[in-house]
C-alpha cells in the first residue's frame, strides 16, 4: 500500500500510452477511486450542441479523422481540451467533497488546467497534484491500439495523432512545472509516478 497523501491525483497523457492501466494500479496501491474523465467528456457533450459549444462539437462533422492532417487533428484535441477546462475543475472540486482520494484520468486533461487545479488546491490546503505520461513512438501506441481494439486493424494515423500530441502535453507540463513520466518500462509505471510526484513536491 502506497502512503500518498494528495486527494487527488490528476494524470494526465494521449490516447493509448496507457493511462488507465496506471490508474487503476495507483488506485489499488493508495486505495483511491478512479475517476475517468473521457465519461465527463461525452456527459458534456451529449448536454450540449455544436450551436451552443461549438468548441465541444469540432470532431462531429468529421466521422473519420484520417482525412485530416495529423497537425490539424491534435489542434482541433488541444481546442476541445481546452474548452473542458472548467468541467475538470469541476470535477476537481466534486471530488474533494469526498474523504477519499481519487484519481481522474483522461486525454483532455491540459497541464494548463492541471496547474490551475493544484493552484487552487493549495489556497484551500488541499493536496491536488498532477503527472502526464508520455509516449512519444506512434509504432508504439499503434501496438497498443492494436492489444486493446484487435479488432480495429492498425490504427496508424490515429497512433501518429496521439504521439504528437503526447509530445505537446509534455512540452506543456514542463512549462508549468508539472512532472512527465516515461510511459516505458510498463512494470514500474505506477512507482515511477509515485517518485516523479515526490521530486515534485520537494521541490514545490
Amino acid at each position: 500500500m502506497i502512503d500518498s497523501s494528495w486527494n487527488v491525483l490528476l494524470l494526465g497523457g494521449a490516447s493509448g500510452v496507457g493511462k488507465s492501466r496506471a490508474a487503476a494500479e495507483l488506485a489499488r496501491s493508495s486505495g483511491a477511486f478512479v475517476v475517468e474523465f473521457d465519461d465527463v467528456v461525452s456527459a458534456v457533450q451529449r448536454l450540449t450542441t455544436a450551436e451552443q459549444h461549438p468548441a465541444l462539437h469540432f470532431f462531429d462533422r468529421i466521422p473519420d479523422t484520417s482525412v485530416l492532417d495529423v497537425d490539424r487533428v491534435v489542434e482541433l484535441q488541444i481546442a476541445i481540451a481546452d474548452a473542458l477546462q472548467p468541467a475538470l475543475l469541476g470535477v476537481v472540486d466534486n471530488r474533494l467533497t469526498i474523504d477519499v482520494p481519487a484519481v481522474i484520468e483522461g486525454d483532455y486533461l491540459t497541464p494548463a488546467a492541471a496547474a490551475r487545479a493544484v493552484q487552487e488546491g493549495t489556497v484551500i490546503g488541499r493536496d491536488i497534484r498532477a503527472v502526464f505520461l508520455h509516449e512519444g513512438d506512434p509504432e508504439q501506441i499503434t501496438a497498443n491500439y492494436a492489444a486493446r481494439e484487435p479488432n480495429s486493424g492498425l490504427q496508424t494515423h490515429r497512433a501518429r495523432v496521439s504521439a504528437r500530441y503526447s509530445h505537446w502535453l509534455a512540452d506543456q507540463a514542463a512549462l508549468h512545472g508539472l512532472p512527465v513520466v516515461p510511459c516505458r518500462p510498463w512494470h514500474d509505471v505506477a512507482a515511477r509516478i509515485e517518485r516523479a510526484l515526490g521530486r515534485a513536491t520537494s521541490r514545490a
